[in-house]
């Protein structure tokens, strides 16, 4: 039996309503979770990747791992950094690397900022910026680094093989030979200004591949060495001729100054002024100078001061000889006159120069202008029984201090006025006491005048300043009962008297050699200025004198005897001068002492008398 289907009754339209809305959420749901599930594997495929449409600049990096972006960002910009960059100077050149100047590209820090697209911790934000970057990309700049301190320190090696200091101009003298070296210019790198082009260009895709240097040149300093040069060239050019005159005026023969000499006395020194520095050449001279000092008392000539005689009567003055001028070598004016010549090129003759010297007292002068109107002291003494060569010796000897002008505080001196006494200048021999003997010399008597001429001055109250006593009492200066302590020895060149005229008038020494009465006077004219009193010599200690000593003379004759000496006692004798002011008080009382010695008699006697064998038996019995 065929049965029949009964048929299925149709669903309502809700239950079709109702699948579909099943059906339609199983199918988003499954397409949620394959959304989900793709969603999740992208995740996890770019967890250590750059975001996919991440580009620096216009190099695409996403997608790519840490090292691969970094490779990838090194790899492009490599280029710039092995871009070359020339310094120049001229025609020298210097090339470096940008890499090598400093110039960086942070890759490693660009692609940590790609990273951190869409790998945020807040997960939105994340999904946001990957939506973004992969829906419209994301672009980083492309940023460069320049560090100066490679660049600098390149720049800085440039300058150590271009720059040198300035050598100024400057000059040698070797030898006889003077050369100049006119220096070298200074030449410094501006590195700062090197490195603020060089900054300017390599941060530029087109900026300039070389660089001038700006190396700043200072030129040498010359100073004067041109100057200095010639002034040495014109100094050493031709030896120098000194001339002069004697003391009559009769040419000599020029001194030679050689090149040689010159070239010895050169000085050239550089000197710091308000400008800079100079050269200065000049001369040490002293060497001539004191060579010079050593001609001048030749060549030169003391003026003569004319002598005079006082009229007590008229109080006028007669010239007894005339004044002369002087003239002395001025050294000091002489050595710049020929410093002046050595550098000048036309001028190689250089006369000395002399200074003229007036006399003191010339024949214009009055007495009363020197303050000469009266006589102030005179002294006295005799010669009784000298002999010929002494009486001349004194005449010769008291002439020459005859008419001499003494100013106020000046001092005398007996030598300096007398001359040498020598048989050139007239004298003759005598006796005089040397070596505690009364021997034959030249100039004996002369002592008689100083004697006679230091009374004067003690008894017209002037400064004693120098004076020296006989060994023993000498018969002459006691004649005329002038007793002892008033005599005054000299003996040229080291034994002098010597007085100082202490009174504000010039004094006037007048001499008079009194044959006739075989007397020495002295005068001296003033004006009085004190008055003086001597008092009679003290004498203690007295020592007699030593007997007789007999000496053998081959030119005497049998029983003929000859005196050659004379007996004194030893004493010591005072003598005080009371000097009183014109009001009468005492101004000033001194003293002079003097020891004298006993002295023999000597006599001379012909060989084998029997005074001599006497004498030669008190030798022997002395020796024993």
């Amino acid at each position: 039996m065929t049965v029949k289907p009964y048929p299925a009754p149709r669903a309502p339209w809700l239950v079709r309503l109702l699948r579909l809305a099943v059906l339609a959420f199983m199918g988003a749901s499954l397409l949620g979770l394959l959304l989900a599930a793709g969603a999740l594997a992208f995740q996890i495929a770019i967890q250590d990747r750059v975001v996919p449409g991440v580009r620096v600049a216009d190099i695409d990096i996403g997608g790519l791992t840490r090292a691969e972006a970094v490779a990838a960002l090194t790899a492009a910009y490599q280029d710039l950094q092995n871009r070359n960059y020339t310094f120049r100077d001229g025609e020298r050149s210097w090339t470096a690397t940008a890499g090598e100047l400093g110039l960086s590209f942070p890759a490693e820090e660009l692609v940590e900022r790609a990273l951190s697209i869409g790998h945020r911790q807040d997960s939105r934000r994340s999904l946001r910026e990957q939506a973004e970057a992969w829906f419209h990309g994301a672009a980083l700049p492309a940023t460069l680094e320049f560090d100066p301190t490679a660049a600098r320190h390149f720049l800085r090696g440039i300058a150590s093989e271009i720059s040198r200091d300035r050598q100024d101009a400057s000059l040698r003298l070797e030898g006889m030979t003077v050369s100049i070296d006119p220096g070298q210019a200074g030449r410094a790198l501006d590195v700062e200004a090197a490195l603020a082009a060089l900054s300017a260009a390599i941060l530029s895709d087109d900026g300039p591949r070389e660089t001038a240097l700006l190396v700043e040149e200072s030129p040498p300093r010359g100073w004067n060495v041109a100057e200095a040069a010639a002034k040495i060239e014109t100094a050493l050019s031709t030896p120098i001729h000194l001339v002069g005159t004697d003391r009559n005026g009769v040419l000599l023969r020029p001194w030679v100054i050689s090149a040689e000499q010159i070239r010895a006395a050169l000085e050239v020194t550089l000197r710091a002024d308000g400008e800079g520095k100079r050269y200065e050449v000049g001369l040490d001279l002293s060497a001539l100078e004191r060579y010079l000092g050593t001609l001048s008392p030749a060549l030169s000539k003391p003026a003569v001061d004319g002598r005079f005689d006082f009229d007590p009567q008229s109080r006028t003055l007669t010239a007894l000889s005339s004044s002369a001028e002087g003239r002395k070598l001025n050294v000091e004016a002489t050595i710049k006159r020929l410093e002046a010549a050595i550098f000048d090129p036309l001028n190689r003759r250089v006369p000395m120069i002399f200074e003229q010297i007036e006399p003191r007292f010339h024949e214009g002068l009055t007495a009363a202008e020197l303050g000469i109107t009266e006589l102030v002291s005179e002294s006295t003494t005799y010669y009784w029984g000298s002999w010929p060569n002494r009486r001349s010796n004194i005449a010769l000897g008291a002439g020459k201090l005859n008419g001499i002008v003494i100013a106020p505080g000046e001092e005398f001196s007996f030598n300096d006025h007398l001359g040498d006494i020598t048989p050139e200048a007239g004298y003759l021999e005598g006796s005089v006491i040397l070596g505690g003997a009364t021997v034959t010399g030249i100039g004996g008597g002369i002592c008689q005048v100083s004697t006679t001429m230091f009374r004067a001055a003690y008894g017209g109250g002037y400064a004693i300043t120098e004076r020296n006593s006989h060994g023993y009492r000498v018969g002459y200066y006691e004649y005329a009962n002038a007793g002892p302590g008033l005599d005054a020895a000299i003996w040229q060149p080291d034994v002098d008297l010597r007085f100082q005229n202490n009174t504000p008038h010039h004094l006037l020494i007048e001499s008079s050699f009194l044959g006739a009465q075989d007397a020495l006077q002295f005068r001296i004219y003033s004006t009085r200025h004190w008055r003086t009193v001597i008092e009679s010599a003290i004498i203690s200690e007295i020592v007699p004198a030593p007997e007789a000593k007999f000496v053998e003379a081959d030119d005497l004759a049998a029983g003929q005897a000859r005196q050659i000496d004379y007996s004194a006692d030893g004493a010591d004798v005072w003598v005080y001068r009371n000097v009183y002011d014109t009001a009468g008080a005492l101004a000033k009382r001194d003293q002079l002492f003097t020891r004298y010695q006993p002295w023999q008699a000597v006599f001379e006697v012909a060989p084998g008398d029997p005074r001599l064998e006497v004498e030669e038996e008190e030798d022997a019995s002395d020796s024993g």
